[in-house]
């Protein structure tokens, strides 16, 4: 029995997991992403690093012989990390920077095998392209409180989606969690994709 855990709050997450069959254990890491040690680092050296410290966090309260997985997104703008909004002045002032432009969303993953004593990080980024957005649409999309808590305000599977013109890498990994490169990291310690889904079957 190969138990997953989702070291992650992120609603994105868990749905991502449970839409390719698999149901996690959720136990939450409440890392401080804010720190200075961490936001002085590059965008997609930022998410690699918080997500090795979320899953380290709670590797103690995990289950023997699980499986932890860490997860963190930001979103890069001109080499600028543009993470969660948490105001609506600042959402406004974002979605106004980033209309009709495009920036790199990346995801970092560490999933630590407790069984083997091994671990393992990836980073997944993608190529985002925003539609040139109206001052009433802008407005209204914050109003909805939707992009406070979001890296880079937006999402994929969101009210966002309409203003997503186009994306150049993975869907999921956008969304905050690759599930391709989740599937590659599972494979590379040894176990196979089934193995992992059946562990931790839905309902």
């Amino acid at each position: 029995m190969t138990r997953l855990i989702l070291a992650s709050a992120s609603p994105s997450r868990f749905r991502l997991l449970q839409s390719a069959g698999i149901s996690p254990q959720v136990l939450v890491s409440g890392v401080d992403e804010e720190s200075p040690e961490i936001t002085a680092l590059q965008p997609s050296e930022m998410v690699i690093a918080l997500a090795i410290l979320k899953a380290h966090t709670v590797k103690e309260m995990a289950p023997a012989n699980s499986l932890i997985l860490g997860c963190d997104s930001t979103f890069e703008y001109n080499g600028q990390s543009l993470g969660k909004p948490e105001s609506k002045e600042n959402a406004i002032a974002r979605c106004k920077l980033l209309s009709g432009k495009y920036g790199y969303l990346h995801t970092g993953h560490c999933l630590i095998d407790l069984k083997q004593g091994i671990e393992i990080t990836e980073r997944s980024s993608a190529r985002v392209q925003f539609a040139q957005m109206s001052d009433d649409e802008i407005e209204d999309y914050v109003k909805s409180g939707e992009p406070l808590n979001l890296a880079g305000g937006f999402s994929l599977d969101g009210l966002s989606a309409p203003f997503i013109t186009s994306i150049e890498g993975d869907p999921s990994g956008i969304v905050g969690l690759s599930l391709p490169l989740l599937r590659k990291m599972i494979i590379s310690l040894g176990y196979s994709w089934p193995d992992v889904k059946n562990a931790n079957p839905l309902g």
